[in-house]
């Protein structure tokens, strides 16, 4: 277990883009571009200088483009960020976009620099057809491509899939079908109306095909598909009731289906993390502040419960209680992976994903903990709550969370 408190950091603003559907709008766009136009939204919103920007900290996990390696480097160079300014990618699977802000937080406190851009970027559309084994050519009947993105989902530790974790979890804690579906019901109904009553338009930042330029290099091109003139919304996100979704055929043998299981989609987010002088000096109004950090590990076959200990590892560190929390973020990856996370720590249902969650909007796999971070800290200002907690589980086992505290 790893956990930090931080004094005086704080999520100034960002932006999201809208979340594609896989081979959707967005299906052959690189999460390279998808990055860039985050981060310059993000900046332009946050109201900052890009030459101020001291550190670039990207999440991205599927490598989808031939230059996915530069991929953090490319987000800073063509986002108006000083070429003198380095650039990091993490991984933390499922979590890596929590770890981005994070990792910012951490630059900021141990005096590194004041101004962070932390950005997430994901295509699960592009994830390659893969072969691992014929750099020295192919041998008679072993021609071995495989879909990288269904390939991905297997943890070769425990010898299961993602989705069977979540049936472990079905199993240890009595969840039934019905109410999986019943939760998943519950999300796209929230993310419907958050999205028909403006909240994520707030969030979001429209795509429009251009093109990023940096001085002395070739540029970069967005170009969403032909007759699109604009891309601002989720398209996974549309009234989806409980009957609907009892028709679905179990993808696992169990509870889990297409339908009660994240989305599977396309997108970027990105936020400006600064230091209290940072933000006094330029006069900028925050979101919110960064109060504590952590992540912890889990058995790789129940990784689904993640959120749980790596709340309670963020309360034990802030000597808070639970009934603090005014608003959660909990990604869910799967209906019946939140619901067991849920019975774990007691939560009260009408304080968590009030505006839907990845069931309806969609998993990003990077981007996901920058957007739940992000529609927390916007959460907070709505309702006027005062602390609020994003989480998620990742894949081989692990859980992060962050606290955050409304400004």
């Amino acid at each position: 277990m790893t956990a930090s408190t931080y004094d005086d950091i704080w999520l100034v603003d960002g932006v999201r883009t809208g979340f594609a559907d896989y081979a959707g709008t967005l299906g052959t766009v690189s999460p390279t571009d998808l990055g860039i136009a985050a981060a310059r939204a993000a900046i332009g919103r946050a109201g900052v200088d890009p030459a101020a920007v001291d550190t670039v900290i990207a999440a991205n996990v599927a490598q989808a483009s031939f230059d996915a390696y530069y991929l953090p480097r490319h987000v800073g160079l063509y986002s108006g960020v000083p070429v003198e300014v380095p650039a990091l990618l993490v991984h933390r699977l499922c979590g890596s976009g929590f770890e981005a802000i994070l990792q910012g937080a951490d630059h900021i406190a141990l005096g590194r620099g004041h101004l962070a851009l932390c950005v997430g970027a994901e295509s699960m559309s592009r994830n390659p057809v893969a072969a691992f084994t014929h750099r020295s050519g192919f041998r008679m009947g072993q021609v071995d491509f495989r879909d990288f993105l269904w390939e991905a989902t297997l943890d070769t530790a425990p010898g299961i899939r993602m989705g069977e974790t979540a049936e472990k979890l079905a199993e240890r804690y009595a969840i039934t079908r019905e109410e999986v579906d019943d939760y998943a019901a519950r999300s796209f109904a929230a993310a419907v109306a958050a999205r028909d009553g403006g909240f994520h338009a707030g969030e979001i930042v429209p795509l429009r095909t251009e093109e990023f330029a940096a001085e002395g290099y070739r540029p970069r091109r967005l170009a969403l598909p032909r007759g699109v003139e604009s891309f601002a919304e989720d398209e996974h996100v549309r009234p989806t009731p409980r009957d609907v979704l009892a028709k679905l055929k179990p993808a696992f043998g169990g509870v889990q289906t297409g339908g009660n299981s994240s989305a599977i989609v396309d997108g970027a987010a990105a936020v400006l993390v600064a230091s209290g002088d940072f933000v006094r000096r330029h006069g900028l109004k925050p979101l919110a502040r960064i109060v504590a950090g952590a992540s912890v590990g889990v058995p790789p076959e129940v990784m689904g419960i993640g959120p749980a200990p790596a709340i309670r590892a963020l309360l034990r560190k802030t000597d808070l209680p639970l009934d603090r929390i005014g608003r959660f973020e909990i990604n869910e990856a799967f209906g019946a992976q939140y619901l067991a996370v849920e019975r774990e720590l007691g939560l009260e249902r009408e304080r968590v994903n009030v505006n839907g969650g990845a069931i309806a909007i969609g998993h990003p796999l990077g981007v996901t903990g920058v957007r739940c971070t992000l529609t927390l800290a916007r959460e907070l200002r709505r309702s006027g709550q005062g602390l609020g907690v994003a989480s998620a589980c990742a894949g081989g086992g692990q859980g992060i969370a962050v606290l955050l505290e409304a400004a």
